[in-house]
């Protein structure tokens, strides 16, 4: 989890591999969440 990504951001440092793990659990989190507010409002069910 500790191995540096081969590419950089702009400033020159590179995420780690837990970095990019925890980044795309939290965007899946955020999206999903937009899907079930999208779905709540189609159907008028609320998720439980």
């Amino acid at each position: 989890l500790g191995q540096r990504a081969v590419r950089t951001w702009p400033n020159g440092e590179s995420p780690s591999l837990r970095w990019i793990i925890v980044h795309m659990i939290e965007e899946y989190a955020r999206h999903n969440g937009h899907a079930d507010y999208l779905r709540e409002s189609v159907d008028g069910e609320t998720g439980e």
